[in-house]
């Protein structure tokens, strides 16, 4: 109670859209100069346009219509101005029947922005006019709507569904399957609280709410799932109910533990990254492991000592063998295979692998613009409207921002020749210059065509960066910096190629130390990495392929679009290989046990992954139906994110984690576990933990080689 209490007072205090670089930058420099130096920034009190057509009357009909219009506006408290008080013959399209108005919402410009939305539509709705309007304000609130719809449709109205089924068909019991979901859903609750507390101190991004609910419904689900799994087994293997929850406890919840601490420490990468949106969506995905990791722990025990074996009730019919906990005959079978040819097996898998990753070398990042979202939304609409009847213009214009004495000749100059070269670029319009009172700052606004993060619009701003601004202004003393929405995508981009290897690097390095403490293998933490970065690069592949390339865009209703969300590669790296985590620990507990009793390398394997794969899968198809609730929305940035993560992680469950892992760990035979004697001083954590009550010794008569290899 005291969680939904927190959620309902603070929750919606600690969301912005705030999805900033928190790094200095050239386009952040641009803008804190332009605060300074002057008392109103260049265009600040312009940030929406909204442009209206007539079909028939032309030039007075359009009169009329702006006439009312700017009533409607003022009436709504939005300042507006057009060409009826101006003149100015830019607000009137070349052939007569158009015409811009320009809106200044001032204070609360989100409420605004949708009373101007709301104007427009009603203008629209007149016999022969279009109206429609589009800007920052109205963009970001159509992507805020856009990510709750998502949120709503894709993850409440398919995630869970399909969770549910997923885990009836694994569990074999209706209660069975119920007890993950509810307790993933009293996880999310608790998630959601802590990251209220959370964004009183620190600002989130409204996306945070999405992946927590994401990670808290896969992960929620996960962690119950071992363990419910595991106290199954133990059941029906002889054990009374509480033997049986100790037994889960030191086994099945010991991996969860360090799965999720492995998680969390996998996602502590992204806060590195300087960025508002990163750092949100990962605060969203701890908060969701921390809350997912406590109730499997604490509530799920209670839960169990509650129901016993009551939590086999309401068997389903012709799945209620799952119930039993039994090895699943058809893991064994393929295991089995595996272990028969794991050269052939490993070899087959990772040229597959290898293949579906050839086309991440074409991968293109940026950003998505309005022209990404579906065609009904209002940004959309006004967008199509000015770009058809004012070509070259737009509400978000490059801003090259001059810091120098520009009452100087030597600037004057340098303006001039930028100017000039702008004039020969055919993307920008007509530029505008701007000084501020003292002299000491100057900024150049100049439209560019079309959609302002589109490919066009990055080529030429990066090339007014890296030649035309240099080129004009050398030897004049003054620093320039390029700014606007143009060049704050090109800077995000960069920032996150920047911080990608160094994401790469912290995380691969924490998941090396931590599997080689918990198994005591160099040879297990190597193999973890590489399998992984398998994994990964499939991912990354088939995305291109398919958004980038279109290869099935269409069959999966995905939106093609020349360049992949400039985030997304960084943060599926992190969250895909803190999930992969909980299938291999999961997998490679249950093997080392095996292999700690028996001293029996193939035995153990095929043991591991019989008793695990049917859960594996499972656990894999949950997380791909979380997933797929993204990638079924309407933004494109979380198609590729859900896309990329349920691609990954049922390739990781099934070929990696099932087949290429049991071949290595078959063609390694004991030197699975080899551990340098100069490191033999490391903890003795045993993730898989001493069974109680089993021997603790090699069965087999091979103690030796068991020693050797503790």
């Amino acid at each position: 109670m005291a969680a939904i209490a927190i959620v309902a007072s603070l929750l919606g205090d600690a969301l912005s859209g705030d999805e900033d670089l928190t790094n200095e930058t050239d386009s952040s420099r641009g803008d804190e100069l332009q605060a300074e130096r002057f008392s109103n920034q260049p265009g600040d009190d312009v940030s929406e346009v909204m442009v209206v057509r007539a079909a028939q009357g032309g030039e007075r009909a359009v009169r009329a219509v702006v006439g009312e219009l700017e009533d409607e506006l003022e009436r709504a408290g939005i300042g507006a101005s057009s060409f009826l008080g101006s003149e100015d013959p830019r607000l009137v399209s070349a052939d007569g029947d158009s015409a811009a108005l320009l809106l200044d919402l001032g204070r609360d410009a989100e409420d605004k922005a949708e009373r101007a939305v709301a104007v427009a539509q009603s203008a629209d709705r007149q016999p022969g006019i279009d109206a429609a309007v589009t800007g920052q304000f109205v963009l970001d609130n159509d992507f805020d709507q856009l990510a709750e719809d998502d949120l709503r449709n894709g993850e409440l109205r398919f995630g869970l569904p399909a969770a549910l089924v997923v885990l009836l068909l694994v569990f074999g019991s209706v209660v069975a399957g119920l007890v993950p979901l509810v307790l993933a859903v009293v996880s999310i609750v608790i998630a959601l609280a802590m990251l209220a507390l959370i964004g009183q101190a620190f600002p989130l991004s409204v996306f945070a709410t999405n992946m927590l609910t994401a990670m808290g419904l896969a992960l929620g689900i996960d962690y119950s799932l071992f363990v419910l799994a595991r106290y199954r087994e133990e059941r029906h293997g002889g054990e009374d109910k509480a033997g049986a929850i100790r037994q889960s406890g030191a086994t099945a919840s010991r991996a969860v533990l360090f799965s999720g601490v492995a998680f969390s420490l996998a996602m502590l990468g992204l806060l590195l990254v300087p960025s508002a949106i990163m750092r949100s969506l990962a605060a969203g995905a701890i908060a969701a492991g921390v809350a997912s990791i406590a109730s499997a722990l604490t509530l799920l025990p209670a839960v169990l000592g509650l129901l016993g074996d009551r939590v086999n009730a309401l068997r389903l019919p012709l799945f209620g063998r799952a119930a039993t906990g039994e090895e699943s005959r058809f893991w064994s079978r393929a295991v089995a295979s595996v272990t028969r040819r794991p050269l052939v097996s490993a070899v087959a898998v990772t040229a597959g692998l290898l293949a579906m990753a050839v086309p991440v070398l074409t991968m293109n990042t940026g950003q998505a613009g309005v022209k990404t979202l579906p065609d009904d939304l209002p940004a959309k609409q006004g967008f199509a409207l000015l770009n058809e009847e004012f070509p070259g213009q737009t509400t978000e214009p490059v801003q090259i921002v001059i810091d120098g004495d520009v009452g100087s000749a030597g600037v004057r100059a340098a303006i001039g020749r930028l100017e000039a070269d702008l004039a020969r670029t055919a993307i920008f319009d007509q530029p505008e210059v701007e000084e501020n009172p003292a002299a000491d700052l100057a900024v150049v606004r100049v439209p560019v065509a079309g959609d302002s993060v589109g490919p066009a619009a990055i080529d030429a701003v990066s090339g007014l960066r890296r030649q035309g601004v240099p080129a004009a202004f050398a030897g004049s003393g003054a620093e320039v910096f390029v700014t606007g929405d143009t060049a704050e995508a090109i800077d995000v981009a960069e920032t996150m190629d920047q911080w990608l290897p160094i994401v790469f690097a912290f995380v691969l390095g924490l998941s090396f130390v931590l599997l080689t403490v918990a198994f005591r293998s160099l040879v297990v933490a190597i193999k973890a990495i590489v399998v992984n970065l398998l994994s990964v690069g499939a991912a990354y592949g088939l995305m291109v392929l398919v958004f980038q390339e279109g290869v099935g865009a269409d069959l999966l209703g995905f939106t093609e679009v020349a360049t992949i969300e400039s985030w997304v590669p960084l943060f599926l790296f992190a969250v895909l290989f803190g999930l992969s985590m909980d299938y291999h620990v999961f997998l490679l507990s249950r093997i080392r046990e095996r292999f700690s009793a028996s001293g029996d390398n193939t035995d153990a394997v095929v043991h591991g992954v019989a008793s695990t794969g049917r859960i594996i899968t499972g656990a894999a198809l949950i997380i791909v139906a979380v997933f797929g609730g993204f990638a079924r929305g309407d933004l494109v940035m979380f198609q590729q994110m859900g896309f990329g993560c349920g691609v990954a992680l049922l390739l990781d469950a099934t070929v990696v984690r099932l087949v290429l892992i049991p071949a290595a760990m078959q063609l390694l035979g004991p030197a699975n576990w080899y551990l340098p004697k100069w490191l033999s001083w490391l903890p003795q954590v045993r993730v898989e933990g001493p069974p109680p009550g089993r021997p603790k010794a090699p069965l087999l008569g091979d103690r030796q080689r068991a020693d050797q290899y503790p």
